[in-house]
């Protein structure tokens, strides 16, 4: 079955009910609800982790990062955020939060185990799906029989740049905001920063402070009031999921509210007349950018800020069937694959999924279902 790491006196040939795929926040949110649910660490379920160390795509964010909410509606089940010094505290605190969230609630995590391939491990389909780990750093590469897999790897590891003409040609620096550690590398650069979200307006407030910036957007940002945070947006995406529930008109959701949280950055930036986007442009020139009529911005750096795709490479041997741009599923899970599961990346897997707040509903959910079809005991209730 080939070699697994594990607890001294677990039987490493025994097939395990669960493995969790990713230990950021969907990851841990799934294994606590799975540990109500009276499925043993270690001897009934793991979280594999490709990250040497807790705090999920949250370590890899770059510093002046903040939360859009406080911490209290910033949490994962069980267990407040504790407090900052701030209202909206940065990603290193919620870092924090997240490794001493695994240790308070003793989840089976093993870090440094990236996952490389999910296959049936026979023709049954009722049998076992085989979880394959590639070697890093002092852990060996091992596998994993399970009865039931979910995925919670998030976006963080599939950066998304759009395809524009010309975009080999450019002589400049093309980076995305995954790349993105603090304006300094752009000092004295003229850059133009792609996208029309939240990233793209508080990188901007930023890089405009020691950069020429041009600002490109598919369509005109939406701005949020200024009293309007992440409090809010729960607000309204909860009462939008109740009113779907109940079988009433869809409200709207966030969407329709803006796209643009004014943090205190980006009010600055907004002050200094720096939120002034241009239309996208159509091509990309060795020395910058050209649009449909002909006027051009010349350019040192491309900064995209055009977002992720689900980080699924893993799930490729098994062939599921697609919806658009991601697996089809039946809530969270597979529909051509009922021993998967796939939480946390974004409304397609439960509204909010993807968010520290939202995520704990789906994942309950989801864990209810694992320990119907497993036939073990259901989650005990709030």
């Amino acid at each position: 079955m080939g070699s697994r790491p594990g607890p001294p006196g677990v039987d490493p040939e025994r097939p395990l009910d669960v493995v969790v795929i990713g230990a950021g926040q969907s990851g841990l949110a799934v294994a606590y609800y799975l540990r109500r649910a009276g499925f043993a660490p270690h001897r009934d379920v793991v979280v594999l982790d490709a990250n040497e160390r807790p705090g999920g795509a949250w370590q890899h964010l770059w510093p002046s990062m903040r939360l859009f909410s406080p911490p209290s509606f910033s949490s994962l089940p069980g267990w407040m955020m504790p407090a900052a010094d701030t209202d909206y505290p940065p990603a290193t605190h919620v870092v924090d939060y997240l490794a001493r969230y695994e240790q308070r609630y003793d989840l089976p995590v093993l870090h440094g185990h990236p996952v490389t391939s999910v296959t049936r491990a026979d023709d049954d389909l009722s049998g076992l799906l085989l979880v394959s780990t590639a070697g890093a750093a002092d852990h060996p590469a091992s596998s994993w029989h399970a009865r039931t897999v979910v995925s919670a790897t998030g976006t963080w590891g599939r950066p998304f740049v759009p395809r524009y003409p010309g975009i080999e040609s450019f002589a400049g620096r093309q980076w995305h905001s995954a790349d993105y550690r603090g304006p300094e590398p752009y000092a004295g650069r003229r850059v133009v920063i792609v996208g029309g979200g939240n990233t793209a307006a508080q990188l901007l407030a930023e890089i405009s402070l020691v950069a020429e910036t041009t600002w490109v957007t598919l369509r005109p940002p939406k701005f949020l009031p200024d009293d309007v945070d992440g409090r809010v947006l729960f607000d309204v995406a909860t009462a939008r999921r109740r009113a779907l529930d109940a079988g009433e008109r869809d409200p709207g959701g966030v969407a329709g509210l803006g796209d643009v949280v004014m943090v205190e950055s980006v009010r600055d930036a907004r002050d200094r007349r720096v939120l002034e986007a241009e239309a996208m442009f159509e091509r990309i020139t060795p020395t910058g950018i050209e649009w449909g009529d002909g006027s051009s911005q010349e350019a040192d750096v491309i900064l995209w800020c055009t977002g992720f795709r689900p980080d699924l490479p893993h799930l490729a041997p098994l062939g599921l069937r697609r919806d658009g741009t991601h697996p089809a599923t039946t809530g969270t899970q597979a529909i051509d694959e009922p021993r998967l599961h796939l939480v946390g990346y974004g409304d397609w897997t439960g509204p909010a999924s993807a968010t520290l707040i939202g995520v704990g509903r789906t994942a309950r959910e989801a864990v209810r279902e694992i320990a119907t079809d497993l036939a073990r005991p259901g989650i005990t209730p709030r």
